[in-house]
């Protein structure tokens, strides 16, 4: 029998709306120490797992204090697709590996997207909120619009732009889309013509999209891409969708766009700063509700914050 000692320690950071059980079943089974700290906390994460060659985040952020305190460290092994709370340059400096999951909730974040987005355009949050005794004739003063007379944005074409394209796009009149990253090849512009998406740049996509959804990293080059200038350049009465990282977009400009009513809508999954400080509102901020977006049967549920606000008034 193998002793403890010589076993690989492999420990989960934490596990928030996750079920760590199959994952500890099948390390185990391959010899590793499994631990659960339940932390998120850096100091907490740093005293236990000083031994683990292997280190499994949940929503913790891995920075380069945390990677450079763990002499035995060889994989930072991600329980999603995004990697921007790993401080990736330190880990390669220390060779240690980051692995990610792409794919694991592309159908899931997609159909979130669209239901996000149908709630913001045909103003739910405002009709739910009047289905009262004393509200029940009240009506937004603008009418909802119709979908098929508008323009779909989608910045990003990765598998989750893909796939929102795929399923918001038959009730949309034309989708656009925009990905500096996608190769120009006949085999790409068929499988996006197969789609109905027509590709184009970063300016047509702004300037022509009725409703403009978010499917990039945040890198330091996408960091706040929407910014007060972008958002100046969208159509008066758009929609603004995103389901990726708040970084991108520069909130305090999105506030200002909505209290002018230059947008008619903001639909967030995630905000820049979660949860929002308390006292941080103001008349035209998303209004925030629970979901979950990860896969429930197949794979591990993950809650995140989720908000949409449409201009009523």
């Amino acid at each position: 029998m193998t002793d403890s000692a010589d076993r690989p320690v492999a420990v989960y950071t934490d596990v928030d709306d996750t079920d760590p059980a199959p994952g500890i079943a099948l390390l185990e089974a391959h010899g590793f120490e499994v631990r659960v700290l339940g932390t998120r906390d850096p100091a907490a994460i740093i005293a236990g797992a000083q031994d683990a060659v292997a280190l499994l985040p949940g929503y913790a952020t891995v920075t380069r204090e945390v990677i450079e305190a763990l002499p035995r460290l060889r994989v930072i092994a991600l329980m999603s697709m995004g990697f921007d709370e790993v401080d990736v340059d330190a880990a390669t400096e220390h060779g240690v590996w980051v692995t990610n999951v792409p794919g694991a909730a592309t159908e899931e974040v997609a159909t979130h997207a669209l239901a996000l987005l149908l709630a913001s355009l045909r103003q739910l949050a405002f009709y739910t909120e009047s289905a009262t005794p004393d509200r029940w004739n009240e009506r937004a003063v603008s009418a909802p619009p119709r979908l098929s007379e508008l323009t779909l944005g989608v910045v990003g074409l990765g598998r989750i732009g893909r796939a929102f394209a795929q399923v918001a796009g038959p009730l949309f009149g034309r989708v656009l889309g925009y990905d500096p990253m996608l190769p120009e090849t006949p085999e790409t512009a068929a499988e996006l013509s197969a789609l109905g998406i027509e590709r184009t740049t970063l300016e047509e996509v702004r300037r022509a999209s009725d409703a403009l959804s978010l499917h990039v990293p945040l890198t330091s080059e996408t960091e706040r891409m929407v910014d007060a200038a972008f958002l100046d350049g969208m159509p008066k009465g758009a929609t603004l969708l995103n389901v990726s990282r708040g970084g991108l977009i520069d909130h305090v400009a999105l506030v200002a766009a909505l209290d002018s009513g230059h947008l008619a809508g903001a639909a967030l999954d995630v905000l820049d700063e979660e949860p929002r400080a308390p006292g941080i509102r103001s008349s035209a901020d998303p209004t925030s509700c629970s979901h979950r977006t990860s896969p429930t049967s197949r794979g591990a549920p993950r809650s995140s914050t989720s908000a949409s606000r449409r201009r009523t008034r």
